[in-house]
């Protein structure tokens, strides 16, 4: 899990945009963005959170028809999704006081990751 929330608002800054949205999108089936607070409790407690949802340890008919034992990993990226739109207000991504953006990686082996930043708006 990756918090991504400055590179955003950099990317949100550069537009000159004020009032719109932005959307942030990860283009992969194994790999979601959402909101969380990015703290040490959650950092833990997500990842067991999605362990019970989708066990990595059960029988996925992915697993059976590809052998790369990522099942798991399709399920709960599609379970949060691979984008996210978030207001914008006077320049800034509305955000909670606690609430960050984080791009989260469930394959079970290492990949490349590239968020795509859509911003409209005036």
């Amino acid at each position: 899990m990756i918090d991504v929330t400055a590179e955003i608002e950099k990317r949100l800054a550069e537009t000159g945009i004020r009032t719109g949205i932005c959307t942030v999108f990860c283009a992969g089936s194994t790999a979601a963005v959402t909101t969380i607070e990015y703290e040490e409790g959650l950092l833990r407690d997500f990842p067991a959170a999605m362990e019970r949802l989708a066990p990595s340890d059960a029988v996925y008919e992915h697993h059976l028809r590809w052998h790369d034992g990522n099942g798991h990993s399709h399920i709960r990226a599609s379970v949060i999704g691979p984008s996210l739109t978030i207001p914008v207000v006077e320049g800034h991504l509305c955000l909670g006081t606690w609430q960050q953006v984080v791009l989260v990686d469930f394959d079970n082996k290492p990949r490349s990751r590239k968020l795509d930043v859509i911003v409209l708006g005036e």
